[in-house]
């Protein structure tokens, strides 16, 4: 899942992005309204996180336009503004939720969470392919019945290739969809997740390679 972060604040930004990425979410950022807008024209997202009272202005007022426009990722609000009547304004702004400064990270990823679920890609809370169940709600892999550990980014490239079971997934693909503007797409980041994720997934193999494209998961043993 791909966020989009629009903070002023550069310790904060820094701060809540890393707790987005340890969390296996892919977080581009942007630091005002217009990077925020060339980023949102040229990218999909799942979510998009703003700080209510930017120096380039009032980011509900831009989402409100958004909404006009008929974009509708879900928008998730900061702000010191706490009062009703604000709360209020952001919603009827067009923004999906709203969170009051200071806030715990640990709810501001869960509501991160609860939002890319929402949006307009469907994604059934459950995966099964093979003896394999991937619980997207809860985060949980199962292989056999057995529980597996996995880190967020191995289980964001097991859920993107769950999510087209049984098809070959591009490299530039699991790299756009689980990764952000930070990753070297040129690099072999992705060869070696997938190796660790595949002694995690154990025999027999259930991830594929499929050579001059990428990735396949299928529980019929076929490269």
């Amino acid at each position: 899942m791909r966020v989009l972060l629009v903070e002023d604040d550069e310790n904060l930004r820094f701060g809540v992005a890393a707790a987005l990425r340890a969390a296996g979410l892919a977080v581009d950022e942007a630091a005002d309204l217009p990077r925020a807008d060339e980023a949102l024209f040229v990218t999909a997202y799942d979510c998009a996180v703003f700080d209510r009272m930017l120096p380039s202005g009032d980011a509900a007022a831009y989402v409100e336009g958004l909404r006009r426009s008929g974009r509708s990722v879900p928008v998730l609000f900061l702000t010191a503004r706490d009062s009703v009547a604000d709360r209020v304004d952001g919603f009827a702004s067009g923004g999906d939720d709203y969170l009051v400064k200071p806030f715990a990270v640990p709810e501001l990823v869960a509501r991160v969470r609860s939002l890319c679920r929402r949006s307009a890609v469907v994604r059934p809370p459950v995966h099964r392919v093979g003896d394999l169940e991937i619980d997207t709600a809860r985060r949980r892999v199962h292989r056999a019945g057995v529980l597996l550990t996995l880190t967020g980014r191995e289980f964001a490239v097991l859920e993107a290739l769950a999510t087209r079971a049984d098809q070959a997934v591009s490299r530039a693909e699991l790299l756009e969809s689980c990764w952000d503007e930070m990753a070297e797409p040129q690099s072999n980041v992705l060869d070696v997740l997938v190796s660790q994720l595949r002694r995690k997934l154990g025999d027999p193999p259930i991830v594929h390679t499929v050579r001059g494209v990428g990735y396949r998961l299928a529980a019929d043993g076929e490269a």
